[in-house]
């Protein structure tokens, strides 16, 4: 019989276990760039994530995305500034661990300012193509609305999204359009960045829903007076033809009674 080979558990190589969010750092203590970097994010998650209520979907804002533990070593814990995750379980996370949830992004936005626009455009560009593969990748100052750009993951590599007719940027990983939008926002007029259908429809943000709800309960309120109105303006019609109607009975009696003393009688 051969001899069975005995495992010598203490010789055996040590295995590193990745860390998992609750042991990686997810704040750095560096704030957005400025209020309006802010307020842009906010308008981009907070829109996005009414719209995909109802999907299994991941959508953040400056938040960690981890794809190495030697982004831990290296102290390399800058994150997106707005990423989407899609086909994943909703819920809180403290930062984004590529290898607890089995994928990365697939779509990122980086807002750019001066003194990030050039890590975000070639360093954070190439570890978004080349390190994480985010099928698409978009970028925009919200000091200089010009300054946006998209890129779609293909087999060499990010190529430009091509802008369509109207100046938007189609992701075709959400189906929905990025556009410029000049209006108020927080109490801040300027030109943002905002997510439409491709109907042209934005997607609205919690007090646009809260004043659109609002537009309808009075319209519906109006809509209610003027049905009332038509009733009352109906009952005094009604009331109006009774009035008349019992004048012309009175008026028919009389002149009756009038025939009557005079010794006619109408009715023979």
């Amino acid at each position: 019989m051969a001899e069975t080979a005995l495992l010598d558990l203490d010789n055996l190589p040590e295995i590193e276990i990745p860390p998992t969010q609750d042991q990686l750092p997810c704040d750095d203590g560096v704030p957005m760039e400025t209020a309006r970097h802010k307020l842009q994010m906010d308008l981009l998650v907070n829109p996005l994530s009414s719209w995909l209520a109802n999907r299994e979907a991941y959508v953040a804002g400056n938040m960690f995305v981890y794809f190495s533990p030697n982004q831990v070593k290296n102290h390399d814990f800058r994150g997106p500034d707005v990423f989407v995750v899609l086909d994943v379980p909703r819920g809180e996370r403290k930062s984004w661990v590529v290898w607890e949830e089995g994928k990365g992004p697939d779509v990122v936005i980086e807002l750019l300012s001066t003194s990030t626009a050039t890590f975000d455009k070639q360093q954070k560009k190439e570890i978004y193509q080349k390190r994480l593969r985010v099928p698409e990748y978009f970028w925009f100052d919200p000091f200089n609305p010009n300054d946006f750009a998209g890129f779609s993951i293909k087999d060499r590599g990010y190529e430009p999204i091509i802008p369509d007719a109207q100046g938007r940027l189609i992701s075709h990983q959400l189906g929905l359009a990025l556009i410029h939008w000049s209006g108020l926002y927080a109490d801040t007029t300027t030109t943002w960045l905002r997510w439409a259908t491709l109907d042209g429809a934005l997607l609205p943000t919690d007090l646009e829903i809260a004043k659109q709800a609002q537009q309808r309960a009075e319209q519906a309120q109006q809509r209610a007076e003027q049905a009332q109105q038509r009733v009352e303006q109906a009952q005094q019609r009604v009331e109006q033809t009774e009035s008349l109607l019992e004048q012309e009975r009175q008026l028919t009696q009389k002149l009756l009674a009038q025939l009557r003393a005079q010794g006619i009688n109408p009715i023979e």
